[in-house]
């Protein structure tokens, strides 16, 4: 599909990932036969001069969970486990904001408003709604959930510590709002450090909504390729911690479990999106 040369091959790669996808970085020079990389970065064009910013996660392996020795760490993020991610795929620079949802969706639910805020009082299936419009608005889009495994995998973005950043707390409030410097409620997306990968708010800020049912001994026996979560279950997974979150919450590893018909202004989400 990427074998084609300069424009032609940048203008499959906008079909492939939905009509609205502008690009965010120079285009492919011409290669000749070899495979031209899909950009690092895309902006969907939502309308009314809103756009979803992208970032590439590229394809790779991780270990998922918490070893034994982490401080703060629940028995369901254990045992630590070898995780493959076989294709690159985009996620959200940030979690899906207020005027995103509306743009949308048409309306903003929202306990804390703000444009620039992340939405929150959104349930799983809302969201899920969420992605049925958005991939009808561009037109053969893949956009949905990240699973569980894709989350973490982003957050640590090469990292094996506590948090993206290291072990130490004490470093957190450079990268997230949590019950120490929130003062009580969300605040705008991108205002903190990112993460190694340019994705920002992975630590704090909103609760963001996975894939995945939740199963507390699903790590037990988690394939290593690809890991979607259990079949069935009656709760999904959450990751990220949120503005009133201790900052154990907000390590890379913690989950939490939340039906999914629940909202709350702690609860939001990030888009993600298949190549």
């Amino acid at each position: 599909m990427f074998q084609k040369a300069g424009t032609v091959a940048w203008a499959v790669l906008v079909v492939a990932l939905g009509g609205l996808a502008l690009a965010t970085c120079q285009d492919a020079k011409p290669v000749g036969g070899q495979t031209i990389s899909p950009p690092k970065e895309l902006a969907v064009d939502l309308g009314g001069g809103v756009n979803l910013e992208m970032v590439l996660i590229p394809a790779g392996e991780f270990m998922m969970g918490s070893p034994v020795s982490e401080r703060g760490a629940a028995a369901d993020e254990k045992p630590q486990h070898r995780v493959r991610i076989n294709q690159p795929f985009y996620l959200g620079k940030y979690p899906v904001t207020q005027e995103q949802w509306t743009a949308v969706m048409g309306g903003n639910p929202s306990f804390f408003k703000g444009p620039k805020n992340p939405v929150e009082e959104v349930s799983w299936d809302d969201c899920t709604q969420f992605f049925k419009r958005l991939n009808e608005k561009v037109g053969g889009g893949k956009y949905r959930f990240p699973t569980e495994a894709q989350w973490e995998y982003a957050c640590r973005a090469g990292s094996t510590t506590r948090f993206c950043f290291g072990d130490d707390e004490a470093g957190l409030g450079a990268y997230g709002w949590y019950d120490k410097n929130s003062g009580g409620t969300s605040h705008p997306v991108g205002e903190k450090k990112p993460n190694a990968w340019g994705l920002y708010d992975m630590h704090g800020n909103i609760w963001q909504w996975c894939w995945d049912w939740y199963d507390s001994a699903y790590y037990a026996h988690s394939p290593v390729d690809d890991p979607a979560g259990p079949a069935t279950g009656t709760e999904r997974v959450s990751h990220g911690g949120c503005w009133f979150s201790p900052a154990s919450s907000a390590r890379s590893a913690n989950h939490g479990r939340i039906e999914s018909a629940h909202r709350g202004s702690h609860l939001g989400f990030r888009a993600a999106l298949d190549l």
